[in-house]
């Protein structure tokens, strides 16, 4: 039997139908932008280097002997002419009073001689004795004085060989562990302990090749740098701190290393107290050159796809628009665009993934250390290398 619906019934089901609305449209979703930045900015490089000395001594004696003391205190700072061991002098003290005894005796007959020729030459004027004889009084005198000058060099070598008993250090710097120590045979082949001056303190870079052409013209001409003001080192140590007194570069080496192709460069820091020390890692960074009206953007806000990179730029009218660019040099946490934006934009610095071009969003201002803050240029160093000279030839104060 078929059902039956009243008409009462179906009333209010067509009436709930024609009521029905659709829900409203989602907000478009918040990003975070910041605008392109128009600077002025240093284009920094970075090489590895090392530091050392700018003058590193190894201690050896002149003379061999048995170590009888030890003055200094390891690791300590010493003044050149400071006494840093002894050895045994006692032989060398009797040799002295020998080459003295010995050259007392030739003098004594050196004063024989003078009186024979002093005594022969009337006489042989007179031709009481022969010619032959005062020849002879002649070369005998010459002989002595002869005589006598070897004895005072000996004396002179004894004196050196007494005096060089005590080892002394031949420039200020910082002395090392002892190598030897009191009762051993030392010898002039005995290196006996290491000396290094560290202030200034020497760093030691390589250059590329590609780097050295690059500058070729300026590192050659001849007598730069030695008025000009360039560009300073800064040093990056181990921990990522930045030491706090700029170096300068003072000389290129003459020749690309054909195994690691870089040339080495040599620089200088100050180092009042002692803080750097030789052996150290050392990342040395300078700012070769400036480029003017450069566009910077963060660099989390490029993604690169397919060898490409791509930015998201938020318009007026809120809708996202994916652009292809070109970037450049790398500048801290910013990227440098040649081309592709325009100053003033607004890019997306996080979420580019998700977005979709002629997608509507809600832009906020990216937290401030997302937004930019471009690095100002590295200080400068008087009597520095020539301006966008990775090195100078110029002249090391102490080498």
């Amino acid at each position: 039997m078929r059902p039956s619906f009243s008409p009462v019934v179906l009333v209010p089901f067509l009436l709930a139908g024609c009521g029905r609305k659709d829900p409203p449209p989602p907000p478009p979703p918040d990003v975070l932008v910041t605008p392109v930045v128009q600077s002025d900015v240093p284009i920094l490089s970075e090489w590895i280097g090392t530091l050392d000395g700018s003058v590193n001594a190894e201690i050896r004696p002149k003379v061999e002997g048995y170590l009888l003391r030890e003055f200094y205190k390891e690791g300590q700072f010493v003044r050149a002419k400071d006494p840093l061991f002894e050895i045994d002098p006692r032989q060398f003290r009797a040799a002295l009073e020998q080459a003295q005894a010995a050259l007392a005796r030739t003098q004594a007959q050196l004063a024989k001689a003078t009186k024979d020729v002093e005594r022969f030459t009337p006489l042989a004027a007179q031709r009481a004795i022969s010619q032959q004889e005062l020849d002879n009084a002649l070369v005998a005198e010459r002989d002595a004085r002869a005589a006598v000058a070897s004895a005072e060099a000996a004396v002179e070598q004894a004196d050196l060989n007494l005096g060089w008993t005590k080892v002394v250090s031949p420039i200020d710097g910082i002395v090392g562990i002892a190598k030897v120590q009191v009762g051993d045979l030392v010898s002039p082949q005995t290196v006996m302990a290491a000396v290094s001056t560290v202030d200034p303190i020497r760093v030691s870079y390589g250059i590329t090749e590609r780097e050295y052409m690059r500058f070729a013209q300026l590192i050659n001409r001849p007598n730069y740098a030695t008025t000009e003001r360039g560009p300073a080192l800064a040093l990056i140590l181990d921990d990522g701190s930045t030491y706090g007194h700029p170096g300068k570069a003072v000389l290129v080496d003459r020749n690309v290393d054909v195994k690691t192709g870089t040339m080495t460069i040599k620089g200088f820091f100050p180092n009042p107290g002692n803080i750097l020390r030789p052996g150290q890692y050392a990342k040395v960074r300078a700012a070769l050159n400036v480029k003017t009206g450069a566009l910077l953007v963060p660099q989390r806000a490029v993604a690169e796809l397919q060898g490409g990179f791509r930015v998201g730029v938020v318009g007026e009218d809120g809708k996202v628009d994916i652009r292809t660019v070109e970037p450049g040099e790398r500048v801290g946490g910013f990227w440098v665009i040649d081309k592709g934006l325009k100053a003033g934009e607004k890019v997306i610095v996080a979420g580019l993934q998700y977005m979709q071009p002629g997608m509507t969003v809600k832009a906020k201002p990216a937290p401030a250390e997302e937004g930019p803050a471009p690095p100002g240029p590295l200080p400068t160093a008087a009597a520095s290398p020539a301006a966008g000279v990775p090195g100078a030839a110029g002249t090391s104060p102490t080498r």
